[in-house]
């Protein structure tokens, strides 16, 4: 179970890590850095979907349509310079160091309602730790609703697998074939399944108790990459539209600190995807070296290009 629950802490960025790692959950308040982030995103959902409102056009457009149009303002929000701009500045508000703080691109997440569309470019996402997916564990989680949020359509956190092993089909995943293989604009197209390796558990989880805690448009949410979390089942009318994005500090990634390990058994590492809020470069080679465990595959693709 997570030790605590803070609001809208007054501590500093080392302390703050530290308890992340120890599987503490923080929420903030809307500040001005966030919700600039959050009405930048809002004008491109705007210009994507015109007329019509991006939390109700789900009741009036065909699921193809809708799909697509996701898959055009996605990748424009994540290539988008003014989200990195956004970005840095947000990180650096909230006390990060930007000469050792390093962030991969922020993603524009979607959760319909009533099962409309869970696949493909609006998965609906099971119980799951993001260190099943090659994270390493010193990855912080920020995330923020774009619109107002309420209990039916948000994400859940489940604490009683905090440190706790499950088992699950991780070994099956590397990341650099998923990056080869399973990136991309054909990801629109899984309309009513999605045949991606996405690793799972492979025993029964037990969704309750769970945790789901509700900032408001422009808070933000702050945890760890092991903890297991899931998206709610939307019942509430309306699609969820969130901005998420994960940041690892030098300093931890060099020591090799964060969260214990619990159950990963996946493949390559996200490490190069990581951006220094300062310049843009990225870490260090011989860093990034600590964290593979077996040599690339042959055809992988070792970074993240962004797209769908």
């Amino acid at each position: 179970m997570p030790h605590a629950i803070h609001v809208d802490a007054a501590m500093g960025d080392d302390e703050r890590r530290r308890r992340v790692f120890d599987g503490e959950l923080f929420v903030y308040s809307p500040r001005r850095a966030s919700l600039a982030l959050v009405e930048f995103t809002r004008e491109l959902l705007r210009e994507a979907f015109g007329s019509r409102d991006p939390e109700t056009a789900q009741h009036e457009m065909e699921v193809k349509d809708f799909a697509e149009l996701l898959g055009r303002v996605k990748p424009q929000f994540i290539h988008h310079p003014e989200s990195k701009r956004l970005l840095q500045a947000l990180l650096e508000d909230m006390g990060c160091d930007p000469e050792r703080t390093y962030f991969d691109v922020p993603r524009l997440r979607s959760s319909t309602s009533e099962g409309y569309l869970t696949t493909g470019i609006a998965y609906a996402w099971h119980p799951h730790r993001d260190t099943w997916y090659s994270a390493p564990s010193c990855q912080l989680n920020w995330w923020m609703p774009v619109f107002e949020l309420s209990s039916e359509n948000a994400m859940a956190f489940h604490p009683a697998y905090w440190g706790r092993p499950v088992a699950n089909d991780s070994a099956g995943y590397d990341y650099y074939v998923w990056n080869a293989q399973h990136r991309g604009a054909h990801v629109v197209a899984n309309l009513k399944s999605d045949d991606r390796p996405l690793p799972r558990a492979t025993e029964p989880i037990v969704l309750d108790p769970q945790i789901r805690l509700l900032p408001r448009v422009g808070g933000m949410l702050l945890f760890s990459g092991a903890q297991m979390h899931s998206s709610v089942p939307n019942t509430s009318g309306k699609t969820r539209y969130s901005i998420d994005f994960r940041v690892v500090h030098v300093g931890d990634v060099a020591e090799q600190r964060g969260a214990p390990h619990t159950d990963e058994q996946c493949t390559g590492t996200t490490m190069r995807d990581y951006l220094r809020c300062t310049d843009l470069t990225r870490i260090p080679d011989a860093l990034v070296a600590r964290y593979e465990t077996r040599p690339p595959p042959a055809g992988g693709e070792l970074i993240y290009r962004p797209g769908a």
